[in-house]
């Protein structure tokens, strides 16, 4: 982001998620999704991480989604999206690392054009990275966000503390009680 592009607000409670177009790599060739393909009705988990390979996604973020993917799908989710702003074949190499199947989709926003839109797109250059997306997950139905975690933006370098699976799966399962009156 140069200093003469807007700072986008960042998207919350109520905010319908952002227009782009994501360009995958499947079986060797490529495959564009848009937002409304992948959210339109349709209730689905997505987080966010700063880069694949990075240590606490790789450590912790991606795996506890993937560990707990049945559970969240159970509380009537979907799908659940993981986004970075990595290429394809970048995503593609670490679902492979991680031994992902389906619990999780790799979602490469390789331009950060979904973070930006989102209002999550921050500056790493300091560390090497340059533009990568803040971490935070969200619950998203018909393409609108009904809950969101951000992680502490003053919280130091790459907190993680609200956008994990448990915190997710935690909100997910309080929210069926809820609406079952319990």
């Amino acid at each position: 982001m140069t200093a003469k592009e807007p700072v986008q607000a960042m998207r919350g409670h109520g905010d319908r998620v952002p227009d782009v177009t994501f360009r995958l790599r499947r079986e060797g060739r490529w495959l564009e999704k848009s937002s409304a393909e992948l959210f339109r009705g349709r209730s689905v988990v997505v987080f966010a991480v700063p880069g694949a390979f990075a240590s606490a996604c790789s450590g912790r973020h991606l795996p506890g989604y993937v560990a707990l993917a049945r559970n969240i799908k159970r509380m009537g989710m979907d799908e659940i999206f993981c986004i970075a702003v990595n290429d394809a074949f970048v995503m593609n190499a670490w679902a492979r690392d991680q031994g992902i199947e389906d619990e999780v989709t790799l979602l490469p926003d390789g331009n950060g054009d979904f973070a930006r839109a989102m209002g999550m797109l921050a500056d790493k250059s300091r560390l090497g990275f340059g533009q990568r997306s803040w971490r935070y997950s969200m619950v998203v139905r018909d393409g609108v966000i009904q809950r969101i975690f951000v992680e502490d933006r003053a919280g130091g370098e790459d907190p993680f503390e609200v956008s994990d699976a448990i915190t997710m799966l935690d909100y997910l399962d309080s929210s069926t009680l809820r609406a079952a009156g319990e």
